[in-house]
């Protein structure tokens, strides 16, 4: 059975390994953050809420919390097993000639 920390883990593997930092938010600070703020090199930022794969849920709060933040232009993204936590990073990933 995956559990929640089975797609942290994952994702935070994926993200240091393509140079990047997969930072734990500090749930206290604003109720329904999302649980992780990845940023990869480019300077590309995505807040990234993990969810396990199974009876995973997000919360009213969290889906207003999601909204309120993409208004803002934030990337928002729910990882709800290892394959998207590869899927995320892939698709936000700054290829070395694309910085320059």
């Amino acid at each position: 059975m995956v559990l929640e920390r089975d797609v942290e883990q994952t994702l935070t593997r994926l993200v240091e390994k393509a140079g990047g930092l997969c930072v734990k938010f500090d749930p206290s600070a604003v109720r329904g953050m999302p649980d992780r703020v990845v940023m990869l090199p480019g300077g590309v930022t995505v807040w990234v809420e993990t969810k396990k794969p199974k009876g995973g849920k997000l919360s009213d709060v969290q889906r207003h919390r999601h909204r309120v933040l993409r208004e803002l232009g934030q990337v928002v993204e729910v990882c709800w097993t290892k394959e998207d936590a590869a899927r995320i990073v892939a698709a936000y990933k700054v290829n070395e000639s694309e910085r320059r």
